[in-house]
């Protein structure tokens, strides 16, 4: 009994650390609070029933079952994913810098909305999460170094694409994001 109270506070202490950080992760992709609640709800019940796997960290391993849960979500037609717009702030403007930075993060987006949506869960994972490369690895279940190795393509696709100038063909796009180019 003993050993399942001090499992139990363990676990209540990941959700209460985590909690916020899982909801925050399923919001970015739906856009909708409440689909983003529901989800983060069935991520920490998938949890739960895994307490005895619990990592430490246990932050990449969530995110990670957000991540199946997430795709068994789209999967079964209940949404589609969607990505937060860049950088707006809370009052649906742009961040503050002028012009320069509007433009800026135009391209920003355009080179963004370009990449594969693996490209972008990977620059995801690393900028809005704040992961490194074994937290990126532990979600995307896969290895330190394949992880290495998709977060640096995906930097290099997003630079080539940030490098083209907007009137560029969508055809050129897509063999750049697909690595047509290198």
């Amino acid at each position: 009994m003993g050993a399942e109270l001090d499992e139990r506070a363990a676990f209540e202490r990941v959700y209460a650390a985590s909690y916020p950080l899982v909801l925050r992760y399923c919001y970015r992709r739906v856009g909708n609070v409440e689909q983003a609640k529901e989800l983060t709800q069935e991520t920490f019940v998938v949890a739960w029933r895994r307490r005895g796997d619990v990592p430490t960290p246990a932050l990449p391993w969530l995110y990670g079952i957000a991540r199946r849960v997430l795709a068994d979500h789209w999967r079964a037609g209940r949404a589609r994913p969607v990505s937060v717009p860049l950088a707006e702030s809370s009052d649906g403007g742009a961040v503050d810098g002028g012009f320069e930075v509007v433009g800026l993060l135009q391209d920003l987006r355009r080179a963004f909305g370009a990449l594969s949506e693996s490209d972008r869960e990977v620059l995801r994972l690393v900028t809005w999460e704040n992961l490194d490369v074994t937290g990126v690895a532990r979600v995307l279940g896969c290895t330190r170094a394949a992880a290495a190795v998709r977060i640096f393509r995906a930097r290099q696709r997003l630079a080539q694409l940030l490098h083209q100038p907007p009137s560029v063909s969508s055809a050129k796009s897509a063999a750049v994001v697909r690595g047509g180019q290198r």
